[in-house]
């Protein structure tokens, strides 16, 4: 793995620093030419035939888990069933996320169409996710901006760990270990968001249509769950495919920043370093990016929002040489190795959750 940044590790005593631009010296006109090489080898053209192939494999997926679920009747066997769907409602999500992104259709009003009908399809509000994710593309791992690092049940960043209190100062201080298990709640969690800010009295683009296609999707499905199984076999179902939801959401968009460089506030960074030296890439090639429905390819996705899954690979020959160019660190790891960072940077940002206190040097051997 490349190293992440020349920033000294953060010690016990101080888990948190900030980069700013003393620390990523400005590269002003990297991004242009980075730009201009993808353009020629035409890595921004749409690919119809990729997106038509897989939607067409998703339906074939979703047809199969209905034919199976009424073929199996009331059994413990619908329990892979459910854990098959919420596996497809994933896929179906980096589907929705690459509409947004522009990347299927050649129209802006179509991608954004298409994406808030796929979004509903998996539970979520496009306007929710959009109004967030773009704020996390402009500043991502930024401190105040980047909303994919502010506090929740699990807390990014040194200052909201040391504010937190009761449960959640609990969690926090085992926050690494416990970020695995809280995923299987993030499913719950967001439908929950989705339905908040489509019921919030802030304005909302699509409003109306999105409750109308998130309220015809969980009639679709908890009607006749609860209808032909019995009750506690089809909160089982609710269950498990909400768990495996969250769990294969998350797993696919934590390794993308978390435990990367931060950014200070205030930080005045170019474009090319701040999306370079704050994302992550994951190796594995084909099964990678199947996996994590391109995800895996952070990098050259943060640079080119809306370029198809399918260019991404060869984007990111380019995006590396230019790096290896401009001493750049290009960060890329294994899957397993990632989970592991985000572990430990997790456990390390929980630490200013302790007890104030407990003798620093001692905790940190183990003693009382």
């Amino acid at each position: 793995m490349t190293a992440v940044s020349s920033l000294p590790a953060p010690s016990t005593l101080n888990p948190q620093r900030y980069a700013d631009a003393e620390s990523f010296p400005p590269l002003t006109r990297a991004y242009i030419a980075v730009s201009q090489a993808v353009s020629e080898f035409g890595l921004l053209r749409r690919t119809p035939v990729f997106y038509a192939l897989l939607s067409a494999a998703l339906l074939a997926v979703l047809a199969g888990c209905l034919v199976g679920s009424a073929l199996l009747g009331a059994s413990w066997f619908q329990l892979l069933i459910a854990a098959a769907l919420g596996v497809l409602f994933t896929q179906v999500s980096f589907l929705a996320h690459e509409a947004a992104h522009r990347q299927i259709l050649a129209a802006g009003p179509a991608n954004d169409r298409l994406a808030r009908a796929l979004g509903a399809l998996a539970g979520l509000s496009y306007s929710w996710w959009d109004s967030k994710h773009s704020r996390h593309h402009a500043n991502p791992n930024r401190a105040g901006r980047d909303p994919d690092i502010e506090v929740d049940t699990i807390s990014f960043l040194a200052e909201d760990a040391a504010n937190a209190k009761g449960l959640r100062a609990l969690i926090t201080r085992r926050q690494g270990w416990l970020f695995f298990p809280l995923l299987t709640l993030e499913g719950l969690n967001l439908h929950f968001l989705s339905f908040r800010h489509l019921l919030s009295r802030a304005p909302v683009k699509g409003r109306w249509t999105e409750l109308a296609l998130l309220a015809l999707r969980f009639s679709l499905l908890l009607v006749p769950l609860f209808w032909l199984l019995p009750l506690g076999m089809a909160f089982a179902f609710l269950g498990v495919q909400l768990a495996v939801f969250g769990l294969y959401m998350g797993a696919t968009f934590a390794p993308n920043h978390k435990g990367m460089p931060v950014i200070a506030r205030d930080a005045k960074l170019d474009f090319f370093s701040k999306q370079v030296r704050t994302s992550r890439n994951i190796s594995g090639g084909w099964w990678a990016t199947w996996l994590m429905g391109g995800l895996n390819y952070q990098v050259e996705h943060h640079l080119f929002p809306s370029m198809p899954r399918p260019h991404l690979a060869r984007a990111r020959l380019i995006v590396r040489e230019h790096c290896r160019a401009l001493d750049v660190p290009y960060t890329e790891t294994s899957l397993w190795r990632s989970y592991g960072i985000v572990i430990a940077y997790l456990n390390r940002v929980g630490l200013a959750a302790r007890d104030p206190f407990a003798c620093p040097i001692a905790s940190r051997y183990g003693r009382p």
